[in-house]
């Protein structure tokens, strides 16, 4: 029997999956590379030879350019203003000092392998494949980070008398009282013009499985939810199903908006992981392997368009280069004088950035030992809006909470007005309606205002500016990186992409000539 290239690719997606079907149809011809395939570095060794590249900033996408380019052979300088790589990757320990306009904070934690907190980013989607490829070729081990907990909290100070629920029973109730309704339009004929009897049936069945209905196909609560007495299994005995959450009360909390598919999003969706031992781990094996480029503590004050290509002028020294890959964020850059063209400052201009907070506190491990929570986020309508449990040191004496992680705008801005003790009293003071008693436990804590940061001004793009792109374009001999300058604001796969990017951008123009 004949078969046809569609009939074939789609045998194989049943058999042996998607990446089967996809590295398929790019050997046919079909499709051609994805977006981090397409950007990969292969540039030969010594074809950059003679040309030199000024990279300002040492993050994650200054890093990234400043490896791949010297591999070419390129003489690479990068301007670092702080005096530590990384950028907004932050991991602190014990000893550690945080620099903040206005003040530092010198972090009290105990020493230990498993107490440190990630004040920036923390996690990395498995599709995230350029960052991952690093670490891969530079030894970073993983483990996995644990986004979505079953047993962690949804609390909403108006609904359901400012309780905090478990987040198996919401998820378990909301879904359903979704199978009932839909079993009921079902079965009311509601949807006869879109499935035939067959089709009503196999459709039937599948509500009452996924929502756990009655045989009536009336939702009543399921065991998935946990049992009375707050028993999370049966135990000994037969446990006796809790009664589910009331449906009204449900839709008038602000669980469904999107904290119940928080993990539905793309960049959220398991598997996620995250460095052994802190994400600084990134950090470290980029630097081990560009340490002589950098010259830190030299923030840029001037940015100049020459006849030869660019010159970045620093508090001690000129720096004349063929190119310039500029990563550092909008909300600096748009104050350093520099000779870019109107379209490029508007751009920049445009780019608005988080007021991102992080408060964390060392504590003995209450949520494991008296709540049975292993990773995952607790959420709530407070201010503070997520509580993070770490994914790592289980059963340890202690551990490093997320007490806090902001991201809107006015909850940012108010705890990024308060002194890092004020943001303490007040993380503790909101954690304390999701688990009494919390406040007594915290020991000692820290936290990150991405808006009080030196040298960065926010934690990342918020609302999509005018055109990402706009800055993928090269200004003169000056190209632009950084996560701000892609569709992945935010992630550190993105300051990647935007690394590769730049990098293939002046290596065309370098063969060209």
């Amino acid at each position: 029997m004949s078969m046809t290239r569609r009939d074939f690719i789609q045998s194989l997606g049943a058999v042996a999956g998607v990446e089967a079907v996809y590295r398929t149809m790019q050997a046919l011809g079909l499709s051609g590379a994805g977006e981090a395939h397409a950007a990969m570095i292969d540039l030969p060794p010594g074809s950059g030879r003679g040309k030199s590249v000024v990279i300002l900033g040492a993050g994650i996408s200054g890093m990234t350019a400043a490896y791949e380019l010297s591999k070419a052979g390129y003489d690479c300088t990068i301007l670092e203003a702080t005096g530590r790589a990384g950028g907004r990757n932050l991991t602190v320990r014990g000893g550690d000092v945080i620099e903040e306009t206005g003040g530092r904070q010198r972090v009290d934690f105990d020493r230990g392998d498993h107490l440190y907190v990630n004040l920036g980013p923390a996690r990395i989607p498995y599709h995230h494949r350029a960052l991952l490829g690093y670490c891969k070729e530079f030894g970073v081990e993983l483990e996995v980070f644990t986004n979505d907990n079953r047993a962690a909290l949804f609390h909403n100070r108006e609904r359901f008398g400012g309780k905090p629920l478990t987040a198996r029973q919401v998820t378990t109730d909301t879904r359903g009282y979704i199978a009932e309704l839909l079993a009921k339009a079902v079965n009311a004929g509601a949807l006869d013009s879109e499935l035939t009897g067959e089709d009503k049936e196999r459709i039937l069945e599948m509500l009452v499985r996924y929502g756990g209905l009655d045989p009536d196909r009336l939702y009543k609560g399921s065991s998935r939810g946990g049992y009375r007495g707050e028993r999370i299994h049966a135990g000994l005995k037969a446990g006796e199903v809790n009664s589910p959450l009331d449906l009204s009360e449900l839709l008038k909390a602000d669980f469904w908006q999107y904290k119940l598919h928080f993990s539905q999003f793309l960049n959220q969706n398991p598997t996620l992981f995250q460095p052994t031992g802190g994400m600084d781990a990134v950090v470290r094996a980029f630097e081990q392997r560009v340490r002589p480029l950098i010259r830190y503590n030299s923030p840029v004050k001037e940015i100049r368009k020459t006849s030869a290509g660019v010159r970045v002028v620093t508090g001690r020294e000129a720096v004349d280069a063929d190119f310039a890959v500029c990563t550092i964020p909008a909300p600096v850059l748009k104050d350093i004088p520099n000779d870019f063209s109107p379209e490029t400052r508007a751009v920049i201009e445009s780019i608005k950035f988080v007021s991102a907070v992080k408060v964390a506190f060392q504590s003995r491990r209450f949520w494991e030992e008296d709540h049975a929570i292993y990773g995952g986020i607790s959420w709530t309508d407070q201010d503070i809006t997520q509580i993070w449990y770490p994914p790592y040191g289980y059963h340890r004496d202690k551990g490093i909470l997320v007490g806090a992680y902001i991201w809107d705008e006015e909850p940012g801005l108010r705890f990024s007005a308060m002194t890092p003790a004020e943001r303490l009293r007040a993380a503790a003071a909101e954690g304390e309606r999701i688990h009494p008693g919390y406040t007594a436990e915290m020991e000692t804590g820290v936290s990150r205002a991405w808006l009080n940061a030196p040298f960065q001004k926010g934690g990342w793009p918020g609302d999509r500016h005018a055109s990402p792109e706009a800055l993928q374009k090269p200004d003169g001999a000056i190209h632009f990186a950084g996560d701000q300058v892609t569709g992945l604001p935010g992630w550190q796969e993105g300051a990647v992409l935007a690394a590769h990017l730049a990098v293939n951008a002046i290596h065309e123009r370098v063969t060209a000539r």
